[in-house]
């Protein structure tokens, strides 16, 4: 069985490619390594069941992808970091981010209708904004600003996900949407401007832990190889068609309790600071998903704590940061 995974030299995409290659099946990888990495991939160039291909799933796609029988796709190409201060931003991104969350998604629909491939879109916890209601259960439509500085990101994936169903209803594919929650773990870009690499970077060379509001706005963190084993699941498991999933860990703490778990688990000397400004525009104030639903259909929930999985985050951003001094 053969698997496409869009935006598999990501953060996300390289873990699941690694996963689905110890799984057995034959993966073909696709990015364009706009905000993906080829050393996030780099172990696996050499095993004969990967086949990395450069490409913009916004362009025509490769002619390889309609010759190759393709059993599943996997759509995860889209810049994710909120953060206008990375270059890797989709604030900084916003014409690229929008192209592959609607024509990239048309696209790959398109191949996974002509393949008769089972197809997962890969949404965000974005689609519900500032959320009215919490925790977030995936009945919930959402409270987004469509012309605010996120809405290249949130309005984009509310747009993918609507021409999935399109596509779901009108010819009868396979697909299911999954919305991804805040997760973390190896392979976090040191740059990407999230909560967690912020801090575990300000952590490591002493620099204040800088929390922007009064840092009691909400948080829930996924460890990387859990969500991982959830879209395996998602994808997998029969029942899943035309549905749509949050995937999250629901264990809830605030920014400012974050600081100081990085703090307590890096030894750090660096002070936190709290800076007495507003909140990034459309920041949510409260992010927490209801997985009821990822439970009964998937039998999935979270199983890493977080102290197990920041022990693995700050070791990896060690050895990153240690590299680059060098």
């Amino acid at each position: 069985m053969q698997v496409l995974v869009a935006g598999g030299a990501g953060f996300i995409g390289s873990h699941l490619c690694q996963s689905l290659l110890k799984d057995g099946f034959r993966v073909i990888c696709l990015d364009n390594f706009l905000t993906g990495k080829k050393a996030n991939v780099a172990p696996l160039l050499s095993q004969p069941k990967f086949l990395l291909i450069n490409a913009d799933i916004s362009k025509p796609l490769p002619e390889v992808l309609s010759e190759e029988k393709i059993d599943y796709i996997f759509h995860l190409a889209s810049p994710a970091s909120p953060n206008a201060s990375s270059p890797l931003s989709y604030m900084n991104l916003p014409l690229e981010t929008m192209d592959a969350n609607s024509i990239g998604t048309r696209r790959l629909l398109r191949l996974a209708r002509k393949q008769k491939a089972k197809f997962l879109f890969a949404s965000t916890s974005e689609v519900y904004g500032d959320p009215k209601e919490h925790p977030q259960p995936e009945s919930y439509w959402g409270y987004v600003n469509p012309i605010g500085v996120r809405s290249c990101y949130d309005e984009s994936k509310r747009f993918g996900e609507a021409l999935t169903f399109v596509y779901i209803r009108r010819f009868k594919l396979n697909a299911r949407i999954v919305r991804i929650f805040n997760t973390y773990g190896p392979r976090m870009d040191i740059k990407d401007g999230r909560a967690v690499a912020n801090f575990i970077v300000q952590a490591l060379t002493h620099e204040p832990l800088t929390i922007y509001g009064k840092g009691k706005q909400t948080r829930s963190f996924c460890f990387v190889d859990d969500l991982v084993i959830g879209l395996k699941k998602a994808m997998l498991t029969d029942t899943t068609k035309g549905q749509v999933i949050n995937l999250g860990n629901p264990e809830e703490f605030s920014v400012l309790d974050l600081a100081k778990k990085i703090k307590r688990a890096t030894g750090s000397d660096s002070p936190i600071k709290i800076e007495a400004m507003e909140l990034p525009e459309d920041d949510p104030e409260k992010r927490r998903p209801d997985i009821s639903r990822a439970k009964k259909l998937l039998n999935w929930q979270p199983k890493i704590r977080f102290s197990r999985g920041l022990k693995k985050t700050i070791t990896y951003f060690q050895d990153k940061l240690a590299h680059e001094q060098k």
